[in-house]
């Protein structure tokens, strides 16, 4: 089984667009450490998230947040921090994280990582979700992302004409 490790904006936007069922669909689980955790049940989360959060699902697994001896982290969020952290002790297969800052952290330390498009792009591929319908949802939201990306995942799942 895959060792996955995720930071706060993929859980947050899949539960805000009802595709949060994915994780344990695609990965069987997902780790996240306290820190993460602490976010998503922050006042300031949106509320369906924070009602996740609170009555966690089973796949979800809550670990201590591992001390982080590398001073770069600390420019980054404490999440994004813990959640790399995180994933170095594991070892951890793949990383969920959105923020560019902590994508370009995690990838100079050699992990592997893809966004919440990432795992929709999975999930459309893997036959799980109506793409379409999810990245309808996720306009909709405050999930910030540069609109070629989302026009180019759409245009990767059209059917091809013959």
């Amino acid at each position: 089984m895959l060792v996955v490790v995720a930071d706060t904006g993929p859980l947050q936007y899949l539960v805000l667009i009802g595709q949060i069922e994915l994780l344990a669909e695609l990965y069987g689980g997902v780790t996240v450490p306290t820190a993460v955790h602490g976010e998503l049940l922050h006042p300031a989360a949106p509320e369906p998230v924070r009602g996740w959060a609170n009555v966690p699902p089973a796949w979800l697994t809550i670990t201590p947040t591992p001390a982080c001896e590398d001073p770069q982290l600390g420019k980054l969020d404490a999440g994004e921090a813990a959640a790399i952290t995180l994933a170095l002790t594991l070892p951890a297969d793949l990383v969920l994280m959105d923020e560019r800052a902590g994508v370009a952290a995690a990838r100079a330390r050699a992990l592997n990582v893809i966004g919440t498009i990432g795992v929709l792009d999975q999930a459309a591929r893997a036959g799980l979700i109506d793409i379409s319908e999810a990245v309808s949802r996720l306009k909709a939201t405050n999930f910030r992302h540069r609109p070629a990306l989302l026009d180019g995942l759409l245009a990767s799942h059209r059917p091809t004409g013959g």
